[in-house]
């Protein structure tokens, strides 16, 4: 019976899916009236973001005579069915926007072309030349280029800095410096139930503070993983260390608490108008996060209210091993280009126009609009981008850190999304039991990992890699 309603669901999702596929262009404006060749981009975003994202499209739209881009807007579930689905129909879209750690799957079980495939050798060359070493990270598998990376998501530390100047404190640098912001603003001995934390690690951000304390997750060169290291040890200990100092109910009680707050409230801001400090003081969140701290300020100070200062640094080291500087875990979009699409090369001239390769000052326009982070320096050095800067100065930050050569990506390998899911677990049981052996917890994690490449290793030849 089990058995049947699975196959079931399955044979429903099918349909589903077929009958989107088979409509999905009727959805959209049909306006091409040109006689231009059409280049069909599926993309994900919504709101705001959808409004930049057609912006886009019409500028390239305006900018040339031979192709007309038209977005198309997708809903995060089922992407992937819906592609493969297409592609193997013979009717798949010319470019997607991904944000998933799924370049080397798509690569491997030929989803998607490698760009040599679609556009000339010399220039991918070029570009690869042209962007930062995190957004070429983030596009490559197996030293191709299979994405084009238009976007970066950097970590940083933001901090209340009026909180910290109250309590003497300076915006940590070490290690040492954000365990002492956390226990003047929360003591760690205090049996006291607390409305706010200093600082709290997010067992989730183990990646970032890997790659800060010197660790590399996977060694490319002999295809192994290296979870079970002494850096990424020495991280999960010290993360791990909080749960142990407030207790994880606590820890886990109080996380949940953030998880009921209004809307999308970034938990470094104080809710109430007498207040002027949130439930943390200091917390690692992404650039996007700057457009919630100016609104805030906006308002605050448009009512008259009383606004505390906020800052941006990169996250701290600890002060023994061997960590790097401006160190983190990168993320971003990228787009990719589907196997059997009708128009690669429209597709091509839009993900070059999108980055800023053929005018850098259109990539800036499109990064001041939503507020990203550019791949290229040509583009951050563009007039229009650096009055961007001034008037949001905290986004530089991110920026310095976008262009430094220590911003890596979850490693680009069949099986990436396994990798990350077993990483994020292994993080979390270390904070749930504070009594977990860290170094049974990694060493068990590599292998689940290794062991999964190795049988995605396997399937390769018969074109099943398993996500």
């Amino acid at each position: 019976m089990k058995k049947n309603k699975i196959l079931i669901g399955i044979l429903f999702s099918f349909l589903v899916v077929a009958a989107f596929l088979k409509n999905w262009k009727h959805e959209q404006d049909p306006k091409n009236s040109s006689g231009r060749s059409e280049v069909i981009f599926w993309h994900f975003w919504g709101g705001e973001d959808r409004d930049v994202v057609d912006d886009v499209a019409r500028r390239f739209n305006a900018s040339q005579t031979k192709y007309f881009v038209r977005p198309v807007a997708m809903p995060g579930n089922n992407l992937q069915a819906k592609l493969f689905l297409a592609v193997a129909g013979g009717d798949p879209p010319d470019i997607v926007n991904q944000d998933d750690p799924i370049l080397a799957d798509w690569g491997q079980r030929g989803v998607i072309q490698p760009l040599v495939d679609i556009a000339p050798a010399a220039e991918v060359t070029e570009i690869e030349r042209w962007i930062l070493d995190s957004a070429r990270r983030l596009s490559t598998y197996q030293d191709k280029m299979y994405g084009l990376c238009n976007g970066l998501d950097i970590r940083a530390l933001y901090y209340n800095k009026t909180v910290l100047e109250q309590h003497r404190l300076q915006p940590p640098r070490t290690i040492s410096d954000l365990d002492e912001i956390a226990n003047t603003l929360a003591p760690f001995q205090s049996t006291e139930k607390k409305q706010s934390y200093g600082y709290i690690p997010d067992s989730r951000r183990l990646w970032a503070w890997g790659y800060a304390f010197g660790g590399d997750f996977y060694d490319a060169s002999s295809q192994r993983v290296v979870v079970d290291s002494p850096p990424i040890r020495g991280a999960l200990q010290w993360m791990a260390s909080y749960a142990r100092r407030y207790g994880s109910d606590n820890l886990a009680a109080f996380r949940q608490g953030d998880q009921s707050l209004p809307g999308k409230t970034f938990p470094l801001l104080p809710l109430d108008d007498q207040e002027m400090s949130g439930r943390y003081s200091v917390i690692m969140d992404g650039q996007w996060r700057v457009r919630n701290l100016a609104a805030f300020t906006r308002n605050r100070q448009a009512r008259g209210v009383a606004t505390p200062e906020f800052g941006v640094c990169p996250l701290p080291i600890p002060e023994t091993g061997s960590p790097r500087q401006n160190a983190g875990w990168v993320n971003g979009n990228f787009f990719v280009f589907p196997k059997g699409a009708k128009n690669s090369e429209g597709a091509w001239e839009f993900a070059k126009f999108w980055i800023g390769f053929t005018d850098p000052s259109q990539a800036a326009k499109t990064c001041s609009q939503g507020g990203w982070i550019p791949v290229s320096q040509t583009v951050t050095q563009d007039p229009q981008f650096q009055t961007y800067l001034d008037e949001n100065p905290l986004f530089r930050t991110f920026i310095e850190l976008s262009e430094s050569p220590n911003q890596f990506p979850i490693p680009s390998v069949p099986g990436a999304a396994f990798f990350r899911r077993t990483i994020e677990r292994a993080a979390f049981q270390a904070f749930d039991d504070p009594k977990a052996n860290i170094d049974k917890i990694l060493k068990d994690a590599e292998q689940q990992i290794q062991t999964h490449l190795n049988r995605n290793d396997n399937l390769r030849d018969g074109g099943r890699v398993d996500p």
